[in-house]
């Protein structure tokens, strides 16, 4: 992600997370492993928003996640995830996602997620339906 600030309106998809109490650390502030958690919803949206679509046995598992803490949050409270996609491959997809928080962006994350076959355990090709479904989400 580039260090320009990304509009919110740029990202179509939008989960809300209400902030726990068992979110926070001894600081008071959310814990940085919770962030990931957050992350995960806004990825699972774009997942089950599409389930029609893919093979009883086909499963999304992440690959690589990347995330930049921007600023602290705190409970209470709730979270906005914006997730939005900036890539569609052969069996897999690219995200980026902003966690927001009172209107302020407090981190950023990019992330691979790839298609697999839960009994082989190997990469499962996206079909055409598929990738023009997902490209709806860039």
């Amino acid at each position: 992600m580039s260090d320009e600030q990304p509009k919110a309106s740029d990202f179509p998809l939008v989960a809300i997370e209400k902030i726990r109490y068992g979110d926070t650390d001894r600081q008071g502030h959310v814990n940085n492993a919770v962030y990931a958690t957050y992350f995960e919803c806004g990825r699972v949206e774009i997942i089950q928003s599409m389930q029609d679509i893919f093979a009883e046995d086909d499963a999304f598992v992440l690959a690589t996640i990347t995330i930049d803490y921007l600023a602290e949050v705190l409970w209470p409270g709730e979270v906005e995830i914006r997730t939005r996609l900036t890539k569609v491959g052969n069996s897999s997809i690219g995200l980026e996602q902003l966690l927001i928080n009172e209107g302020e962006v407090r981190a950023k994350a990019t992330s691979v997620m790839v298609l697999t076959n839960i009994n082989t355990r190997r990469s499962a090709p996206l079909s055409d339906e598929a990738k023009d479904r997902l490209r709806t989400f860039m």
